[in-house]
């Protein structure tokens, strides 16, 4: 099974969300975990509620502390946040997607969030199926 991996600081909105696109798409043989340098004590309510427009309920999900061990045998890292605060990344081929942070959105705006996440997640999808992500680098930071 191959592994992309998406990180934000506190593992509970953006990364989330991102997760769960990419699993409910996910190519054959590809799965998606999230972790966050500082995670929150439970996911955002917005990206509950978000996320349940589409038909997509995380619930169920906690945020999680990225770790050396989560890193290992991951594919594709993707660090969705934006900031100074950045991991160095173990993978195989690292993207850096820097998306505002919707906490602290209304709705309406945190919505527009979600979209762009989205369009990005199959937009990586795509780029998998087509073969046409490299997989040379060993680290990344930002």
């Amino acid at each position: 099974m191959r592994v992309v991996l998406f990180i934000c600081t506190e593992n509970r909105f953006r990364s989330q969300i991102a997760e769960a696109y990419f699993n409910k798409y996910a190519p054959k043989g590809w799965r998606a975990i999230s972790a966050g340098l500082e995670p929150a004590d439970e996911i955002h309510p917005n990206a509950l509620k978000l996320m349940l427009e589409e038909g997509i309920d995380i619930s169920g999900k906690k945020p999680r502390l990225l770790t050396i061990d989560i890193q290992r045998g991951v594919d594709v890292a993707i660090i969705v946040c934006s900031g100074y605060t950045c991991p160095v990344v173990f993978a195989k081929h690292v993207e850096k997607w820097n998306l505002p942070d919707p906490a602290r959105m209304p709705l309406r705006e945190a919505r527009k969030i979600r979209d762009e996440i989205k369009s990005r997640v199959l937009d990586l999808i795509r780029r998998i199926k087509e073969n046409k992500i490299r997989f040379i680098k060993s680290n990344e930071t930002c």
